[in-house]
């Protein structure tokens, strides 16, 4: 769930980036949101638990 919050935060941070310069700290915000969200991703790991 991470890794594709992630996913969609870097794809929105790529086309603000290139289509709308005008609103760059929020461009970076959502970046930063990305990066913590992938390295949480990868901290947290899968559980131990199935899933049902």
């Amino acid at each position: 769930m991470f890794l594709t919050i992630a996913l969609v935060l870097i794809v929105l941070w790529a086309l603000g980036f290139f289509i709308f310069p005008i609103a760059g700290g929020l461009v970076h915000i959502l970046l930063i949101i990305a990066v913590i969200a992938i390295i949480w991703h990868f901290i947290k790991g899968r559980g131990t638990t199935p899933r049902v």
